[in-house]
C-alpha cells in the first residue's frame, strides 16, 4: 500500500481502455444547458449516471431541484470517514454548450466518443465531464488502494454552469452545512500548456453586455437618403472605437486594473505562455502594451466584442439600418467594481461625445472575480504534490483567465479554492472539434491519486 500504487491503478484506468469506456457513455448524454427545457430528461441521466459511479465508492448520494427555475438540478455526494479528518470538497458541472452538429470536422457526431491519435473528441471531454471524471476516478484509486481516503469527501454536480451557473449561489447558501469543507479542490480550463501542469486559484470575471444605437424605425434607402440619416452601424463602431484603442488597450479609466502588485507580477514571471501547436498564435502587438502576454490575460482586464449586428447581414440590401447593436464583455480581475462596470462605461461614452449608443446588461448576469495569494501554503502544498507526481515543475496562477463560479465557494462558502486543470487552451470546448489529449488525460488522473493520497497521509499544512 504505498503512493506510487495509487498512482499506477490511476494510469492503469486509463491504460486498460476503462476511463474512455465510461466517457463514452458520459459524453453520449446531450446535457446541453443552453437548451435547458428540452434537455431535462438529459440532466437527469447525467446525475444518475453520476451517482451509480459514486455510490459503490462509499459515497452517500443526494438530488437538490435548483432554486432557479433557469437552471437544473445538482447532485451532493459525500463520504464521511471521521469527525476528526479533514473535509475537501471537490465541483464539477455536468452540462455542456450546444453540440454544434454537422460542423465538425470530418462529420464526427458530439456525442460519439472518437478517438484519433493523441486526441479524443467529444462534446464535453474537456469542459467538464472529463476533467470531474478525471477527480472522481482519482480518488476511487486511492481508495481501492489504500482501504480508506484517509479524509472525507464532498461532491457537488452543477447542471448549468455554460448557462452562468443559474441558482448555483442560492443553492450553496441555502445548503452551507452540507457543503461545509475545510478547502476546495476542483478542475476546469485549462493548463497553462498541455505539458505543463497547473493550478490556478480563482478566475477573472466575466461581465457581458448590450451596447446599441437605435436611431429610428426601420431601414431607408441609402441612394435616396444617404448623406441625409445618421447611420447607426457606424456610430457604433466609432463608439467602440473609443473604449478600446486600434491595438486593444482600454480607454474607460475605471475598467483598468490598479491590482497587478508587483506579487503578482513575480508570480506571473515565473509562468512561460506558450502557443501551442495547432492553436491561435499569440498576437504580439494586441492588448496592453507595458505588459507581458501573460499578464495580459491573467493580470489585466480585457473587452471584447463578441457578436456585431446591423441590417441583414445573411442578405444585404441597399438600406441605411435604423439600429445598429453588439455583445460586448469585460474580462474582469479583483479589484474592478462589477457593479460599476456598465454605470463606468455609460459616463465614458457620455465624455465621448456618444449619449446616443445605450448600454445595458445582457441576461445572463455576470460571474465575479476571484484571486488567492500564491504564497498561500495550501498552493505551495499542492504545487510540491503535483510535481513530485509528475517529475515536473507546476505553474502557479493567481486566477485563471477565463471565468468560474468560483466565488461561490471563496466567498459564499468561504473556503481556500484550489483548480488544477486536464485541459489545454487549444482543445476548442466551446466550439466544434471539442477533445482532450490523451497524455494529458492520463497524467491527470496520475497527479489527482498523488494529490488525494497526500490529503489522506497528513502532510498538509497546519494552517490554511
Amino acid at each position: 500500500m504505498s503512493r506510487e500504487q495509487a498512482i499506477s491503478a490511476a494510469a492503469a484506468y486509463f491504460d486498460s481502455g476503462d476511463f474512455l469506456k465510461d466517457m463514452s457513455r458520459r459524453v453520449a448524454i446531450r446535457t446541453e444547458s443552453q437548451l435547458y427545457e428540452e434537455r431535462k430528461p438529459e440532466m437527469e441521466a447525467y446525475l444518475a449516471e453520476m451517482r451509480a459511479t459514486l455510490e459503490p465508492m462509499g459515497y452517500v448520494c443526494e438530488r437538490f431541484d435548483n432554486p432557479s427555475p433557469k437552471g437544473g438540478p445538482f447532485l451532493i455526494a459525500t463520504r464521511h470517514e471521521g469527525d476528526n479528518l479533514p473535509t475537501v470538497l471537490t465541483y464539477g458541472h455536468g452540462d455542456v454548450v450546444r453540440g454544434m452538429e454537422g460542423q465538425w470536422a470530418e462529420d464526427r457526431d458530439p456525442w460519439t466518443l472518437t478517438e484519433v491519435g493523441e486526441r479524443v473528441y467529444g462534446r464535453g471531454i474537456a469542459d467538464n465531464k472529463g476533467q470531474h471524471s478525471i477527480n472522481i476516478a482519482g480518488i476511487n484509486a486511492v481508495l481501492k488502494t489504500r482501504g480508506k481516503l484517509g479524509f472525507n469527501s464532498k461532491i457537488l454536480i452543477e447542471s448549468g454552469e455554460e448557462s452562468g451557473s443559474p441558482g448555483l449561489a442560492d443553492f450553496a447558501q441555502q445548503q452551507k452545512a452540507k457543503l461545509k469543507a475545510d478547502f476546495l479542490i476542483a478542475s476546469d480550463g485549462p493548463r497553462i500548456s498541455a505539458e505543463h501542469p497547473t493550478v490556478f486559484m480563482g478566475s477573472r470575471g466575466a461581465y457581458p453586455m448590450d451596447i446599441t444605437c437605435d436611431l429610428r424605425e426601420g431601414a431607408h434607402h441609402s441612394g435616396n437618403w444617404g448623406g441625409l440619416l445618421a447611420n447607426p452601424a457606424v456610430i457604433l463602431a466609432h463608439a467602440l472605437a473609443s473604449i478600446v484603442d486600434r491595438r486593444g488597450q482600454i480607454r474607460v479609466p475605471e475598467w483598468r486594473p490598479t491590482t497587478l502588485t508587483p506579487a503578482i507580477r513575480a508570480a506571473l514571471a515565473e509562468c512561460e505562455l506558450e502557443a501551442e501547436e495547432n492553436g491561435p498564435q499569440i498576437d504580439p502587438n494586441w492588448g496592453e502594451e507595458s505588459l507581458t502576454p501573460i499578464e495580459r490575460v491573467i493580470g489585466w482586464n480585457s473587452f471584447e466584442i463578441l457578436s456585431y449586428t446591423a441590417g441583414l447581414p445573411e442578405k444585404p440590401v441597399n438600406a441605411i439600418p435604423g439600429r445598429a447593436t453588439c455583445r460586448g464583455q469585460l474580462r474582469f480581475v479583483v479589484g474592478t467594481d462589477p457593479e460599476d462596470i456598465v454605470p463606468a462605461l455609460r459616463r465614458h461614452l457620455e465624455r465621448e461625445g456618444f449619449p446616443m449608443v445605450t448600454v445595458s446588461d445582457a441576461d445572463r448576469g455576470y460571474m465575479k472575480a476571484t484571486r488567492l495569494d500564491p504564497d498561500h501554503a495550501l498552493v505551495q502544498w499542492a504545487s510540491k504534490s503535483i510535481q513530485r507526481s509528475t517529475n515536473k515543475k507546476t505553474a502557479i496562477l493567481p486566477n485563471l483567465g477565463g471565468s468560474l463560479p468560483n466565488d461561490v465557494f471563496s466567498e459564499t462558502l468561504g473556503l481556500a479554492t484550489i483548480w488544477v486543470p486536464h485541459s489545454y487552451a487549444s482543445c476548442s470546448q466551446h466550439a466544434p472539434n471539442e477533445h482532450a489529449l490523451k497524455p494529458l488525460l492520463r497524467e491527470g488522473l496520475q497527479l489527482t491519486a498523488g494529490l488525494f493520497w497526500d490529503i489522506g497521509d497528513g502532510t498538509l499544512p497546519e494552517s490554511w
